[in-house]
């Protein structure tokens, strides 16, 4: 994907939501305490930054967007340190209302040798006063116009409200920009009319009463909540999984991620949250801009902490380069060598052999009902030689270079690794899997290499190819029409 990141340094965007402090506690535990059974912390340092609607502006600040708080905060100290560090990233600040009455939401977490023990939330979740709905009213009737795009953080704690989200989409509308919320809650008809909803599989689960498990049950929730909300469209994330996009009258559209390392969840929301509106804002077509969007989170999720995405990452993670394909093309040493690495940390590993000249239908079923057997796939393909010795003359009408580099873009494979002749069974013997895969179409007792698998307790799993296809098929049917 082609983006110019330099076209966000021009985009202005009004982030409305509930501001809060997180404040983090440092220490170290070296006893229990006399008074009660519990630690005894060592404070060493204290940090704060903004958490709740204040990470998505953290995140759009950290991709060069110019950015507008509307929200609300108490008068006390916290209420100032909340202010100030808006001021310092440069945001406009006009639009935070401090509310006398009204405490600031602050959450700490203390973190005793590396590990959270405690955290104390001060917060209230009450709605906010008359008066301080009518000056967001006012407010945003005076921001709307001068930006390009609103997002929604509610995090439930009183700023949102259904009047509120009523009057930001009727001003929006007003002046043709897009509003996207992050839910919360099960009521998802609060945010009638706004133009994106982004809940994850565990909101959309609760608000549309279906247990999402699988990809069928995702369909029904999102239909449902299509139907009832009153939102023009409709996007869950699904962490690992991906995403789902649902707009009426079209199919939903699956936007699959890449598979990462994941540390910390906190914040991920967030991250979807301001990138999906910074790319909208941009000028991206709505899929791309959750593509951007899935890309970002699968990085932040790779961090401890709520944290953001530089630019540099981001155009990083977009590259696909021959390089980024070739990594997935390893030799006999370099494949034994990560099977081990895998294997130490404690990885399933999942492993399907073939030729896979001219890949078709059955050949992508194959590969992802064997991905979902385990963590890692490996697919094995004969070279070219072999492909001859098995198939005949004029076979393989596909190099093995070019099948590996087919394979490689194939989100279901993890690893390619080619093999000549009768060197299956050391393919076998280095990687180890715990699962070797084949298509129902062969018997388990005749499949090449399972007395090796078994003996050091592996199994071999027939996987259902419902339809007789084949590629010798596939080039017959191409020669009787030429």
């Amino acid at each position: 994907m082609q983006i110019d990141i330099s076209r966000f340094d021009n985009c202005r965007l009004l982030v409305v939501g509930d501001l809060m402090i997180d404040e983090y506690v440092w220490g170290e535990v070296d006893r229990i305490s006399p008074e009660a059974p519990v630690q005894v912390v060592s404070v060493k340092n204290e940090d704060y930054t903004l958490g709740g609607s204040g990470n998505v502006v953290n995140n759009l600040v950290a991709l060069g967007a110019q950015v507008f708080v509307l929200g609300v905060t108490g008068t006390g100290r916290d209420g100032e340190l909340l202010l100030n560090k808006l001021n310092d990233l440069g945001v406009d600040t006009r639009g935070v209302i401090q509310e006398r009455s009204r405490p600031t939401t602050k959450k700490t977490r203390i973190i005793a040798d590396h590990q959270q023990v405690l955290r104390i939330d001060r917060e209230t979740q009450q709605k906010v006063s008359v008066s301080t709905f009518r000056s967001l009213t006012t407010l945003a009737e005076k921001i709307i116009p001068e930006v390009d795009l609103v997002l929604i953080s509610d995090y439930g704690k009183g700023v949102i409200s259904r009047s509120l989200i009523a009057d930001l989409v009727k001003i929006a509308k007003n002046n043709n920009k897009l509003t996207i919320a992050d839910p919360k809650g099960r009521a998802f008809e609060k945010y009638s009319g706004v133009s994106l909803l982004t809940p994850n599989s565990k909101e959309a689960s609760l608000a549309s009463g279906v247990e999402i498990t699988d990809g069928k049950n995702i369909t029904a929730a999102g239909k449902i909540l299509i139907e009832k909300s009153g939102i023009e469209r409709l996007l869950i994330t699904c962490g690992k999984d991906g995403m789902v996009l649902f707009e009426p009258g079209c199919e939903p559209l699956k936007i699959s991620t890449k598979a990462r390392e994941v540390y910390d969840v906190s914040g991920a929301g967030d991250t979807v949250l301001a990138v999906l509106g910074l790319g909208m804002a941009a000028g991206l077509q709505l899929k791309e801009a959750i593509t951007l969007a899935n890309t970002a989170a699968g990085l932040v999720v790779g961090k401890v902490g709520t944290a953001t995405v530089s630019k540099r990452e981001l155009l990083d993670a977009l590259k696909q380069t021959s390089e980024d394909i070739a990594s997935k093309n390893k030799s006999l040493n370099e494949i034994s060598q990560l099977c081990r690495k895998l294997r130490k940390n404690r990885k399933r590993i999942v492993m399907t052999n073939g030729c896979f000249d001219l890949l078709h239908a059955g050949h992508i079923r194959l590969f992802s009902a064997s991905k979902q057997l385990g963590d890692a796939l490996i697919v094995a393909i004969d070279d070219d030689d072999s492909v001859k010795r098995l198939k005949g003359p004029g076979r393989p009408v596909i190099g093995a270079t070019e099948r590996v580099q087919i394979l490689s873009a194939l989100d279901s494979v993890d690893y390619v690794v080619v093999f000549a002749t009768n060197e299956l069974n050391s393919v076998i013997g280095a990687i180890q899997p715990d699962v070797l895969t084949k298509g129902n179409d062969y018997d388990s007792v005749k499949v090449l290499g399972r007395k090796i698998v078994e003996d050091y307790g592996g199994r071999i799993e027939l996987i259902p190819i419902t339809e007789e296809i084949s590629a010798a098929q596939i080039i017959n049917s191409i020669k009787n029409k030429c």
